[in-house]
C-alpha cells in the first residue's frame, strides 16, 4: 500500500506530506485547491514526464517521494525479477526536479524514468479521465480481458510471442526465396565468380602482416644501405674513427713506461679499438651480403595490391575474407538445391504455422471462455452501480493475420437500456458510465489482482444522487481487499472515506498555497456539509451531512 507522500516546492504546494491509510482514503476540495497536483506528484514519482512550469520556485529543486509498504510476497518477488529488494517491507521511490534536470531514486538507487514506471505498474493502478477513454479502444478491452484470465493463460502469450517471432522469420526468408527462385542461375554465376577469385588467391592467414613488414624493408632499402655507408666511413675510412683511435694509442704508449696513469688509460683504448673492430667487420659483412631484388619487391608489391583488392571488396582481413568465401560456398549449395531447400523451407514455415495456429487457438479458447464469466460479473457490478438492466457481452472476430498476442479482435458490447441491442461502448457509453464502467472493470479486475493500491480520479465525473451513492458503495466493498485513494467532490462518495484528507488554498506572505489536512471525525461532517450546501452551511445541512456519514458507517460495518 502507499504508506506516504511527500511533495515539495510542487505548484501550489510549498510542502506537504500525506500518510495514507488502508481501505478508502478520499481526497476533497474546493475546485482549483489542487487535489490534481497530489495525483500529478504521484505521477511523477513514478518516472512520468515533467509539465513545464511545475517548480512552485524555479530557483529552488522540488522532490516528490512516496513509500510503499510491500507485504504480499508476490509482488516482492515481482520487484527484485526488476531488480528492486524492498528494504523492511519498503520501497520508496523519489525524484528531485530542477528546471534543468530531473533524478529518480528507487530505495536510495539512482534509476532512469522507464525503470520508475515498470516498478510503479506493481505497486498501484490510477484511474483517471485518460484511463477512461482507454476504454474506447478495443485493443484496450482484450488487455482487460487477458487480465482478468491472466491466470489460465499463464505463459501462453509468452510462448505465442516466440512461436510467432519463429513463424515470421520462416515466412520473410521463404517470400525472398521465392523471389530468387527465377533469378538462382544468375546468382550462381555471381557466386561462381567471387569464389574463384578468392579460391585463386590462395590466401593464408597472417600473410598480409608479413609481406607489410617485407615491403616496408624493401622499400626503405637504399636509404638503409646509404646511411649504413656513412657509419661505414666514419668508422673504418681515412681519418676515420679507427685511425684516429690507432693514433691516440700509439701516443700514450709512448708515455707508457714514465707516467703510471698511462697504461691504465691504454687499456681503455685498446678495449675501445677490439669494440669498433668488431663493430666494423659485422658491418661490413651485413653490407656485404645485403642486396636489393628489384624483382622481389615487384612481387611482394603486387601481392599486397591484389590481397587489399580483395580486402575492399570483401572485408577488412584476410579472416574476413575466408569468412566471406565460405558464406558463398554455402550459398551457391544452396543454390545448387534450391528446390529442395525451398521445399524443406516450406514444410518448416508450415509446421511453424501449425504450431501457432495451436497456440492461438488455446488462447482464444481460453477468452471466449473467461469472456462469458467477465461478461456476467460486469452485469452483476453494473447492477451494483445503478445500471438498470445492463447487460454487458464481448464481441470477438479473428483477424486475417496472426499477431504476437494471437489472432483475435474483441471488443466490449453494451447495453444499458432495456430493448436495446447490445452496441459497441464506444458508440453508447456517456461520460458518467463511463466512469461507472471503469469502476466496474477495476472491481471484477481487482478481485484476481495483486497490486494492492487503487487511485480513481473522476470517477464522479457525470454522476449524483443513487447512482453516485451506488459508486460510493462500490469503492467501500473494493476497499475492504485494496487500499483506494480517490479524489471526489461527491458528498456520498466522502462519507464513505476510513480516511479523508481535505486539501484548501490560502494566502500567505502574497502567495497562493495549497494546504492538506487529515480531518478528524467532526471536521469530515463539516467537510461533508460544505459538499453538501456549498457557502450556506445550515443546521438541516449539518444534519444530513451526519446522517449520510452514520449511513456509510452502518453500509461498511455489513
Amino acid at each position: 500500500m502507499l504508506a506516504s507522500l511527500h511533495v515539495k516546492n510542487l505548484a501550489l504546494i510549498d510542502e506537504e506530506e500525506i500518510v495514507f491509510s488502508k481501505g478508502l482514503n478520499i481526497l476533497s476540495g474546493e475546485t482549483g485547491a489542487g487535489k490534481s497536483i497530489i495525483l500529478g506528484a504521484l505521477h511523477l514519482s513514478l518516472g512520468d514526464k515533467i509539465p513545464k512550469d511545475i517548480l512552485r520556485n524555479p530557483e529552488e529543486e522540488a522532490f516528490v517521494e512516496a513509500v510503499y509498504l510491500i507485504n504480499d510476497e508476490n509482488t516482492k518477488e515481482e520487484l527484485r525479477r526488476l531488480g528492486v529488494e524492498p528494504y523492511d517491507d519498503e520501497v520508496i521511490m523519489s525524484r528531485k526536479i530542477t528546471e534543468s534536470r530531473s533524478v529518480g531514486k528507487i530505495n536510495g538507487e539512482m534509476v532512469p524514468a522507464a525503470k520508475m514506471k515498470e516498478v510503479g505498474d506493481i505497486l498501484l493502478d490510477i484511474y483517471g479521465q485518460k484511463e477512461h477513454q482507454s476504454l474506447l479502444s478495443k485493443s484496450k478491452h482484450m488487455e482487460m480481458l487477458d487480465e482478468f484470465a491472466k491466470s489460465e493463460i499463464g505463459s501462453l502469450k509468452e510462448d505465442i510471442g516466440a512461436a510467432y517471432g519463429t513463424y515470421r522469420a520462416l515466412d520473410e526468408e521463404y517470400k525472398e526465396a521465392k523471389s530468387k527462385d527465377t533469378s538462382k542461375e544468375k546468382e550462381i554465376i555471381l557466386l561462381d565468380y567471387e569464389i574463384n577469385e578468392i579460391e585463386a588467391a590462395n590466401l593464408t592467414l597472417g600473410e598480409d602482416e608479413e609481406l607489410e613488414k617485407e615491403y616496408r624493408s624493401l622499400s626503405n632499402y637504399s636509404r638503409t644501405m646509404e646511411y649504413y655507408q656513412r657509419a661505414h666511413e666514419m668508422m673504418a675510412g681515412e681519418e676515420g674513427v679507427s685511425d684516429i683511435l690507432s693514433s691516440a694509442i700509439s701516443s700514450i704508449r709512448h708515455i707508457e713506461s714514465i707516467d703510471e696513469k698511462a697504461p691504465q688509460l691504454l687499456s681503455m683504448l685498446n678495449d675501445a679499438d677490439s669494440i669498433i673492430a668488431d663493430f666494423n667487420r659485422e658491418l661490413s659483412s651485413y653490407m656485404d651480403d645485403s642486396s636489393f631484388d628489384p624483382a622481389r619487391f615487384n612481387q611482394v608489391e603486387m601481392r599486397l595490391n591484389e590481397i587489399n583488392r580483395l580486402k575492399d571488396k570483401y572485408g577488412p582481413s584476410i579472416e574476413s575474407i575466408l569468412s566471406a568465401l565460405k558464406e558463398r560456398q554455402d550459398k551457391k549449395a544452396k543454390y545448387e538445391s534450391f528446390d529442395e531447400y525451398l521445399a524443406d523451407l516450406k514444410n518448416k514455415l508450415d509446421g511453424a504455422q501449425n504450431h501457432l495456429e495451436e497456440l492461438c487457438s488455446s488462447l482464444s479458447d481460453i477468452r471466449h471462455k473467461n469472456a462469458l464469466v467477465l461478461s456476467k460479473k460486469m452485469q452483476i457490478a453494473m447492477a451494483d452501480l445503478n445500471f438498470l438492466k445492463a447487460d454487458f457481452e464481448m464481441e470477438f472476430t479473428r483477424l486475417d493475420h496472426y499477431t504476437a498476442g494471437g489472432f483475435d479482435d474483441g471488443q466490449f458490447l453494451i447495453c444499458t437500456n432495456p430493448g436495446e441491442p447490445l452496441r459497441p461502448l464506444k458508440d453508447i457509453a456517456s461520460g458518467g458510465e463511463m466512469s461507472r464502467i471503469m469502476l466496474a472493470i477495476k472491481t471484477v479486475l481487482a478481485a484476481g489482482d495483486d497490486i494492492d493500491t487503487l487511485i480513481f480520479d473522476e470517477i464522479d465525473a457525470g454522476i449524483s444522487g443513487r447512482t453516485a451513492q451506488a459508486v460510493s458503495e462500490k469503492l467501500a466493498v473494493v476497499a475492504k481487499d485494496h487500499q483506494v485513494i480517490c479524489i471526489t467532490h461527491l458528498p456520498q462518495i466522502a462519507a464513505m472515506a476510513d480516511a479523508h484528507f481535505l486539501i484548501e488554498k490560502n494566502v500567505s506572505e502574497g502567495h497562493t498555497i495549497s494546504g492538506i489536512q487529515k480531518l478528524l471525525e467532526e471536521d469530515t461532517v463539516s467537510e461533508l456539509s460544505r459538499m453538501l450546501g456549498g457557502s450556506q452551511i445550515t443546521e438541516a445541512v449539518l444534519s444530513n451531512a451526519a446522517e449520510m456519514k452514520k449511513l456509510a458507517k452502518e453500509f461498511k460495518a455489513k
